[in-house]
Order: structure tokens, then C-alpha cells, then sequence
């Protein structure tokens, strides 16, 4: 008698060694759960750098709307209606409309002041490095002239 076959109930049968290690039927299971685990984490990571991505731009445009905000302080579009300008890694271009008549200034207790006024509606075009529109502003200003010298005898 060999070592492989004992002598059972109705005869000899064959014992069935037992083996280490995976089968072909473990392996393809171990693959799909690592495989949709894979695609799982893939997909959060993308999410995240999206997510990080749409941060930086919101960042960077609200940065570039402050300093164009500051700039434009400075800008009377009565005196200066249209102009360029450029602000490091963009530039901008604006362009002014009067959204209301002229007037004249009225001076405290009484009488006219030095200066006429407008209200202006001001659209600023910021364009980056390679001349692409990146975003517009559209801006309310007051416009001013000065028509009248501060002279008593005047």
C-alpha cells in the first residue's frame, strides 16, 4: 500500500493532499477588491486636487480683484474715460460711460462748489500674460472736473 491510498469503507480512495497558497479564483478576487479600492482612492484624490484647483483660482481672482479695486481708486474717469494699465501678471483695460448728467457741485451752507460731477459706469477688462480675457469687473464711479478756481474775487 502506498502512502497516498488508505483503505476506506468501500475500497481505496485516493487522498486529496491539501495545497499552500492562493488559487487562480483567490487571486482574481484579491485583484478586483484591490483594483476598486484603487479606483476609490483615485477618484477622492482627483476630487481633492479639483477641489485645491478651483480654490487657487478663486484666490488668485479675488486677489487680482483687490488690486485692481485699489488701483482704480485713483483712476477719475471723467479726466480719464478709457486707459490700460499693467498690474504684474495681468493687465487691465477699462472704459468709462456717463450714467448720469453732469452737475454742479454745491458748496456747504450755500452756493456752487469748485467742481462738476458725473456718476460713471466702468467696465474693466483684466487680461493675463497671454492677452486672454481672464474676468471683468463692471464698477459705479464718481467723475469730477474741476470749472472753478477757489479766488475770492472770481
Amino acid at each position: 500500500m502506498t502512502t497516498k491510498e488508505r483503505p476506506c469503507g468501500k475500497g481505496l480512495a485516493h487522498s486529496r493532499t491539501r495545497q499552500a497558497g492562493f488559487t487562480l479564483l483567490e487571486a482574481i478576487v484579491a485583484l478586483v477588491l484591490i483594483s476598486s479600492a484603487g479606483l476609490a482612492l483615485f477618484s477622492w484624490i482627483n476630487g481633492n486636487i479639483m477641489a485645491l484647483t478651483r480654490i487657487h483660482d478663486v484666490n488668485a481672482r479675488s486677489e487680482a480683484t483687490a488690486n485692481i479695486l485699489e488701483y482704480m481708486d485713483r483712476v477719475n474717469p471723467m479726466l480719464t474715460p478709457e486707459g490700460e494699465a499693467p498690474l504684474g501678471a495681468y493687465s487691465i483695460k477699462w472704459r468709462s460711460q456717463a450714467a448720469s448728467n453732469i452737475t454742479e457741485g454745491v458748496n456747504y451752507p450755500q452756493g456752487q462748489s469748485l467742481y462738476q460731477m458725473a456718476l460713471y459706469s466702468t467696465v474693466i477688462s483684466v487680461r493675463t500674460a497671454g492677452d486672454q480675457i481672464w474676468f471683468e469687473l463692471k464698477l459705479q464711479q464718481v467723475g469730477y472736473k474741476r470749472v472753478r478756481s477757489n479766488n475770492l474775487l472770481d
